[in-house]
């Protein structure tokens, strides 16, 4: 905690301006927000009083009624969650809320995802299932780029290509781990669980120690 992932992917989201350097998307600098970045946090951060369509197509009030709505339900489909388009989000579970906050974030059909740890408010097995929504969502969009802040070994070998591990104060990059296997991905098994333990050496813990919090 505190090594700069979420300060990091508010750069990249053109949220943060306080920092000395160049950040480039396609060779251009990266001077704040746009529909080129879709952006996931920690919480859904969906507004309460519009429905699933109406946050979905928040961000999308510059085109014509025929072609955002198209769009919207669309997207709403793709997170799974047909039959709750009119739903506000007090009416949903956290899974289905993270769901319509991606949909949200996709419908402006972006370059890149930032996922800012969208799934560690939920329980295991609704964060197993998300993992796997994610998954089934990037395939679906050919060309997108996501980039995701865990604090979960597992989660990040289970999702990734690529892992970078960030040590704190300051901010650095230590290390990045091409994963390298096929998908789809087993959770466990010889080449999964070697990664893991060479990931698990750079936090000093062997893979019987492992807690799972950790910055990756």
């Amino acid at each position: 905690s505190g090594c700069g992932k979420t300060t990091l992917l508010r750069i990249i989201g053109g949220l943060e301006r306080s920092y000395s350097g160049t950040a480039l998307l396609d060779e251009k600098p990266i001077q704040g927000p746009g529909r080129d970045r879709g952006f996931v946090f920690q919480d859904h951060r969906l507004l309460p009083w519009l429905t699933v369509e109406e946050n979905v197509g928040f961000g999308l009030a510059h085109l014509k009624k025929k072609e955002r709505s198209e769009i919207v339900h669309t997207h709403i489909k793709l997170v799974g969650l047909d039959g709750f388009a009119k739903s506000y989000p007090s009416q949903l579970s956290g899974g289905m809320a993270q769901r319509a906050s991606i949909a949200r974030a996709l419908a402006t059909d972006p370059e890149i995802l930032l996922l800012d740890e969208p799934l560690g408010a939920l329980d295991a097995l609704t964060r197993m299932y998300m993992q796997e929504e994610i998954e089934k969502i990037w395939q679906a969009k050919p060309g997108l780029t996501v980039i995701m802040v865990t604090h979960d070994v597992d989660e990040a070998l289970y999702l990734s290509d690529r892992v970078v591990v960030l040590s704190p104060r300051p901010g650095r990059i230590k290390r990045i781990v091409d994963v390298g296997i096929a998908r789809p991905r087993p959770r466990e098994g010889q080449g999964f669980n070697a990664i893991k333990k060479s990931l698990l050496a750079e936090f000093h813990l062997s893979h019987k120690e492992a807690d799972p919090e950790f910055s990756i």
